[in-house]
């Protein structure tokens, strides 16, 4: 069980050093999140172009990054399935796996409608 309450300043870094190592697993790994990455690397300039205030940039790059965490835990529910799973065929594991894409999908329309209002905002 773990220790309760505050573990201090060490805690923390070594949290953000866990943090690192799962965004390098992601990227090194999954070939989805580094092409949703070079996707949202792209975006940032064009949503900074094209917002007029700060909630219009905030909506624009927050539902673009949403795609990016939402692939992460795909992709951490995806290593853990095929962990317990392995080469194995199972009806839940692939369920689960679906529902994992299907997340991911649902967060890239959020994006796809949140950047289409936003650009009909600005040049209507």
């Amino acid at each position: 069980m773990p220790a309760s309450g505050f573990r201090g300043l060490k805690q923390l870094i070594k949290a953000g050093q866990w943090s690192v190592q799962g965004l390098k697993a992601a990227y090194q790994n999954e070939a989805s999140f580094r092409l949703e990455v070079y996707l949202f690397v792209i975006l940032i300039p064009l949503a900074i172009w094209l917002a007029e205030s700060s909630t219009q940039l905030l909506l624009l790059l927050g539902s673009a990054w949403l795609v990016l965490l939402v692939e992460i835990l795909n992709s951490a529910l995806e290593a853990v399935v095929d962990l317990v799973c392995g080469e194995e065929k199972h009806k839940l594991a692939g369920r689960a796996k679906d529902m994992g894409s299907a997340a991911v999908f649902l967060a890239s329309l959020l994006t796809l409608a949140t950047w289409a209002v936003v650009i009909y905002q600005v040049f209507s």
